[in-house]
């Protein structure tokens, strides 16, 4: 049996292994037939050439090729004894599959799994592997929600790599798009009202509108279907601010609620990661509060006040970070706009977080990501600009705070290599397009067209994929090391973990460039500033547990020497 749903079209037909047969349709828009074959497509009304199934699990000739039939039940899984990751006091770790290594497999990306292990990660994040028209590309013009990218080896491909991170103990999480579709093989319209209104990126989902109950879910079955096939741990929502539902049920609440019995029944942890601008805490307040009751949010606010403090960048949205105290401020709430005016935006922004009642696991924060350091023009990494040492001191800072960490690939080493926006469209109008797009957008910031990169330049991608062999140099070694004993000691010491916003300290002084957070027992001291620094701390110091330069205490006082951080043990 097979089926599709088309409910304004008067025919709809299936083509497969050389013939053509007439689906039946039922009341609610259905089409369904007997189809024992391989490979499949849906001819609409008098149309000639077959379109791809919209929920299709394979693409294995591409977006506009035919769709395969594919049998979820046939991969031989190992991890029957794998009982998942909870999100609170993990360290998360993003990566871009056809960048984390030459070849650009899931298979090859195995090969590097043990690094992450000796690192200390707990959860690996996978930019999006569904299906997107050309070879490379970041995943967000995705256009097969449930098909795997081919090029980095398809459904058994994906399968193989989560297999092989639950045998090390990683869990897996996926981002996941559903905000928009990508510019080319996005038929979804033709088969019915997937859409309504628009954002900045396209055609909006019709989540509340006519015909809207089967879109909302198609959304909620290829969600949990990740999940299940694939046996994730949880999911990464882009962009959620841009799904526009003005039901009474948010399709958020209602993924939420199917995703927690889904993990009830699978008998381990799943996690709801959405990234949102709104700043509204109702995303990650319980739904018995009244709130959504996703697990976390990406937090920029966090992002964005560390930036500025390492980098002194006060530009676009950054300008209202470099206000006095931001750090501090943000640090201490998770958010900098919460009901105050956001310059960028010209307007008030955000509400308030109540730190009695959310902890801080629920943001997952960083130093970096894919987005923010890929929408930079050239795509330059911090380090590019900022010292190793002081990203170090922004990495201990992150690290010890009561949210969830990120990194970002390579970030570990102070990766050389930058990670630049590239894609790969064949079709050489779309292709000229977004070159020509890219460069107009920076060079209205002053940018030269000969400084944009090409997006669709193989050579863009290949600048763009980690270097391996920088783990060998003692520079990116001496980072790699001082990150792994970070995470190490937020192991070691649960309260570098604590994620009870209520019960966080963090000092400062607004003209000198130091802070200190108050960890239960520990102190995370951080110099920012060129000049040595001695910060009185409230106990008296009983030893130094790590130090990124040559520390030194006398009692209550801890000197810190320039652009360093300490972390000390009090009494």
């Amino acid at each position: 049996m097979i089926s599709v749903w088309a409910p304004h079209r008067e025919r709809v037909r299936l083509v497969g292994d050389g013939a053509v047969q007439d689906l039946s349709k039922d009341g609610r828009g259905w089409w369904t037939g007997d189809f024992s074959g391989v490979d499949y497509g849906f001819l609409l009304d008098d149309d000639e050439k077959p379109l791809p199934d919209p929920r299709s699990r394979w693409q294995p000739d591409g977006v506009h090729g035919l769709s395969r039939r594919y049998d979820h039940a046939a991969f031989e899984w190992t991890d029957a004894g794998w009982t998942g990751r909870a999100l609170p006091g993990s360290v998360i770790y993003e990566l871009h599959i056809g960048t984390f290594t030459p070849a650009g497999t899931f298979d090859a990306a195995v090969e590097r799994l043990d690094h992450l292990v000796d690192l200390g990660v707990d959860l690996v994040e996978v930019m999006p592997v569904n299906a997107f028209d050309g070879t490379a590309g970041w995943g967000y013009d995705g256009v097969a929600w449930g098909a795997v990218h081919e090029p980095y080896g398809g459904p058994d491909g994906f399968k193989r790599f989560v297999d092989a991170c639950h045998a090390r103990g990683l869990g897996v999480l996926l981002d996941l798009v559903y905000n928009h579709l990508g510019p080319s093989g996005a038929y979804l319209d033709r088969f019915g009202p997937y859409f309504s209104g628009s954002n900045i990126w396209g055609p909006a989902l019709n989540l509340d509108g006519p015909d809207s109950d089967e879109v909302r879910r198609y959304v909620l079955d290829n969600a949990l279907g990740w999940l299940r096939d694939y046996h994730l741990d949880g999911l990464r929502l882009d962009a959620v601010h841009a799904l526009a539902d003005r039901g009474a049920v948010h399709l958020l609440e209602e993924l939420a609620a199917e995703v927690d019995a889904l993990a009830a029944g699978l008998r381990r942890p799943l996690a709801l990661i959405a990234e949102s601008d709104l700043n509204d805490p109702k995303l990650i307040t319980s739904r018995e509060a009244g709130g959504y009751g996703l697990t976390a949010q990406w937090s920029d606010d966090v992002h964005h006040a560390l930036h500025v403090a390492l980098s002194g960048e006060t530009h676009g949205y950054y300008a209202d970070f470099g206000a006095r105290g931001a750090l501090t401020r943000t640090l201490r709430s998770a958010y900098f706009h919460a009901g105050t005016w956001s310059s960028f935006r010209g307007r008030t922004h955000g509400r308030p977080v109540d730190p009695s009642r959310i902890p801080g696991y629920r943001f997952v924060c960083f130093l970096q990501n894919h987005d923010q350091i890929g929408n930079r023009a050239v795509g330059d990494r911090m380090t590019a600009t900022v010292a190793p040492e002081r990203m170090l001191c922004g990495a201990a800072i992150l690290l010890c705070s009561p949210y969830t960490p990120m990194i970002f690939m390579g970030e570990e080493w102070a990766a050389a290599t930058p990670w630049q926006f590239f894609a790969s469209f064949p079709d050489p109008e779309l292709a000229e397009a977004v070159r020509t797009g890219r460069r107009r957008e920076f060079g209205e910031h002053g940018w030269g067209e000969a400084e944009i990169p090409d997006p669709m330049d193989p050579e863009t991608v290949a600048r763009s994929t980690l270097r391996w062999d920088e783990l060998t140099v003692p520079r990116h070694r001496k980072v790699f090391e001082t990150y792994r004993a970070l995470i190490r000691l937020r192991r070691t010491h649960p309260a570098l973990a604590d994620p009870r916003l209520d019960q966080f300290t963090v000092d400062s002084d607004p003209d000198h460039p130091w802070l200190v957070l108050h960890r239960g027992s520990l102190r995370v001291a951080g110099n920012l500033g060129d000049a040595p620094v001695t910060v009185l701390l409230d106990r008296v110091v009983s030893g130094i547990l790590l130090s990124s330069a040559a520390a030194g205490h006398d009692g209550h006082a801890l000197t810190l020497p320039p652009t360093s951080f300490a972390i000390v043990s009090v009494f």
